[in-house]
């Protein structure tokens, strides 16, 4: 199974399927029988206005998979970079872009997945931290509902390392998230958060896989989200402890809302460890909203629709407070009660 190598080659059978374990939720091969032809190149000039215009003066943009192939940031610098990630038409298309932050570098990666069209795309970033570095990547993932996208993220963090990422996504037809972390233990830390907001029958996979290879070493991951309408979500994430990390500090939780009888969410969290002297905790839930508090708002004369808002911005805001950059927390807060909106 090899993704990329399906939309290069345009052969179906290279896409991942439900015989693959880690995509039996997210099947490929199922739905697409034929793989679209290459997408038409994208001028950047014509991509308009992103979701994080204002908050920084630096842009990149990667469209029908042209763009930058590698960003740099020097020992000790501190930048702030917005990602645009475009997809428009319904051709199918792959990049790959590296990230290096150099030793005590602090990155703010304001990362965007903007499509218009039934298209088939595949993102790859390959990101590496330095001894002391920093990067906190929020994402913003606003797809066509009749898209099929698949982002994938390798970090590679050395000592004393520190990233956190929180991913926000409405989903799509078929739309995958998958993390995957090398941590090294050592005083590096890990946090991953994700939220989801999906209605219709858009379909949002939100897949992490942390291994700590060394002692003292640090995880937290948050993910909450609402499902909708016939909306399909999963989650899935691991947490390896290898043999030798000792002191390991590792926790994961998710928490789903059904908010119809025909929605669906899939929810694997998993711990595997090999280590001794660990603290490692893992957990999901998956529930209704309370008609008990409903009925008591409803009494106090809030209408039904901004009664259930509340609720779900309740429920979700905890992932966004998580968020270390204010003004990308404001415009991130902005974009979830829209889709509130919408969802009540």
């Amino acid at each position: 199974m090899n993704l990329d190598e399906a939309i290069r080659l345009r052969d179906p059978s290279r896409l991942p399927s439900r015989r693959d374990e880690d995509w039996r939720w997210t099947d490929l091969r199922g739905l697409l029988r034929t793989i679209p032809e290459p997408s038409r190149p994208l001028a950047a000039g014509t991509a308009g206005l992103g979701p994080f215009d204002g908050l920084t003066e630096e842009t990149l943009i990667v469209a029908n998979g042209s763009g930058p192939e590698e960003i740099r940031i020097a020992g000790g610098e501190t930048r702030t970079l917005a990602l645009r990630h475009i997809s428009r038409g319904d051709g199918a298309h792959s990049a790959r872009l590296r990230i290096d932050v150099g030793p005590s570098a602090r990155l703010t990666l304001l990362e965007s997945h903007e499509g218009g069209g039934a298209g088939l795309s595949l993102l790859g970033v390959d990101l590496h931290l330095g001894a002391d570095a920093a990067c906190e990547r929020l994402v913003l993932a606003d797809m066509d509902a009749e898209a099929v996208a698949v982002v994938e993220l390798d970090a590679n963090l050395a000592a004393g390392a520190r990233f956190s990422q929180t991913l926000l996504t409405a989903g799509a037809r078929r739309q995958r998230f998958e993390t995957r972390v090398r941590h090294p233990g050592q005083g590096a830390e890990v946090r991953l958060d994700g939220l989801y907001v999906l209605r219709d029958r858009r379909h949002a996979d939100l897949t992490s896989k942390v291994s700590h290879e060394g002692p003292g070493g640090r995880t937290d991951q948050l993910a909450r989200g609402v499902a909708d309408d016939q909306a399909r979500a999963v989650f899935q994430g691991r947490i390896t402890v290898q043999e030798g990390a000792d002191g390991t500090d590792a926790r994961m939780a998710h928490n789903a809302l059904i908010l119809s009888d025909r929605a669906e969410v899939d929810a694997r969290p998993e711990l595997e460890i090999y280590a001794d002297d660990v603290a490692c905790a893992h957990g999901a839930t998956v529930g209704a909203l309370d008609d008990e508090v409903l009925f008591y708002m409803r009494q106090r004369g809030l209408p039904e629709r901004e009664a259930r808002s509340l609720l779900v911005a309740s429920f979700l805001g905890e992932v966004i407070d998580r968020i270390e950059s204010p003004a990308a927390a404001e415009r991130m807060r902005s974009w979830l009660q829209a889709r509130i909106g919408a969802e009540g």
